[in-house]
């Protein structure tokens, strides 16, 4: 099996949270940019789990290595559990994250307390060489922050408070994060099936 691992990804603040969670993995992990692949993939699944796992499938011909992809959203209670898996294409993916954010912030205005409940949601979807897929999920809870607050992380990170932290997930130290995430969930669940095929 290869030594190389392809992360269905170009973000790199996604990708130091993966390097820092499968560092003991002892392979090397790779965005789709280091390995030299260039692809457009249509995510038109309904849930979170069937996009992961079209991205994984759309780069199988690039590899015969071990390919890893995950789609991640936010999901606001109060609005119907959107943006949800069209989180990073809601309000056009060009709109800045500030301008998302705060349009999220504005449709809560005068709703407070567990009205304001949200969740971070993540699968990580892997293909293995043998044509073998797997997933797993995770969810970190919380809820919309009444204004934007924390420099650290990306996308909706400023504006999801986390009660029992007493901040925004964009306020955590990367360590904190990675432990409570809901990325950082998804990938330790994904490292204990992959360490069965190693």
């Amino acid at each position: 099996m290869t030594d190389t691992i392809i992360f269905a990804t170009s973000n790199e603040g996604k990708m130091r949270e993966i390097r820092m969670i499968l560092a003991d993995l002892g392979k090397k992990i790779v965005s789709l940019k280091e390995a030299g692949i260039q692809v457009d993939i249509e995510e038109n699944g309904e849930t979170f789990e069937e996009n992961a796992i079209i991205k994984v499938k759309a780069l199988r011909p690039y590899t015969d290595g071990i390919i890893l992809a995950d789609d991640s959203g936010l999901e606001v209670d109060y609005m119907d559990k959107q943006p949800g898996v069209h989180s990073a294409r809601y309000m056009g993916e060009d709109t800045s994250y500030d301008i998302k954010n705060q349009a999220i912030i504005d449709q809560l205005d005068g709703v407070e307390g567990d009205a304001r409940s949200a969740r971070f949601v993540c699968v990580i979807a892997a293909s293995l060489p043998d044509g073998t897929i797997l997933t797993s999920r995770g969810t970190i809870e919380g809820q919309i922050a009444h204004k934007q607050a924390g420099e650290g992380g990306f996308g909706y990170d400023p504006i999801v408070y986390v009660p029992e932290f007493g901040c925004t997930t964009a306020q955590m130290t990367p360590e904190q994060k990675n432990e409570v995430s809901h990325r950082g969930k998804a990938l330790r669940a994904m490292k204990e099936q992959l360490k069965e095929y190693f």
